[in-house]
């Protein structure tokens, strides 16, 4: 442990007790000090060549941590923001060098995370494969094809009138065009 961190290791109470997960592996902070790095006698060993031997330190401000970077070799990285000393809030994604690490409550529920994408269109499919068609799951049912006559009709005698008064003027300016 860095030197003048002795006297601050003592465990304290605070209301919602943070914890920091660090490569999948889970800490709760109860230390008023905490020291992170690959030497043994860091609070928090990681054995990442990244990281360095006393990399960063967690000091308790009240009711959260204050994060400060000992100089390391590779930085420390809070939310992507390279930083040298931080307020840690709850959900904050901390980069000790290579090693990823999420600052969180020990008393967050979590919820399900999302499907990956994967999942979500192979789900999509199999749905869709039971369904050979989608009539039935429209609002509008569609009418079937023997109804379509009468439409049919319609269009028909649209298309007729509107070739017939399309003749009708190209024969009215025929009539008023000047002759040659």
């Amino acid at each position: 442990m860095p030197p003048g961190l002795s006297d601050l290791t003592h465990s304290v109470k605070i209301s919602s007790m943070p914890k920091l997960t660090i490569s999948d592996v889970t800490h709760e902070l109860v230390d008023l000090a905490i020291t992170i790095g690959r030497g043994p006698d860091n609070t928090i060993v990681v054995n990442d060549q990244s990281i360095s031997t006393h990399h960063a330190q967690l000091l308790l401000e009240g009711d959260t941590y204050r994060l400060k970077d000992l100089n390391s070799t590779n930085g420390t990285r809070v939310n992507s923001k390279l930083v040298t000393e931080a307020v840690l809030r709850f959900d904050d994604r901390i980069r000790f060098g290579e090693a990823e690490a999420l600052y969180e409550s020990s008393e967050a529920t979590r919820l399900k995370p999302l499907p990956i994408p994967e999942e979500i269109s192979t789900q999509f499919t199999a749905d869709s494969a039971a369904q050979s068609h989608f009539t039935s799951a429209s609002l509008f049912r569609r009418q079937e094809e023997q109804n379509d006559m009468v439409r049919t009709g319609i269009m028909i005698g649209v298309g007729i009138a509107l070739l017939v008064f399309f003749g009708s003027m190209i024969a009215v300016l025929m009539m008023h065009a000047p002759s040659l």
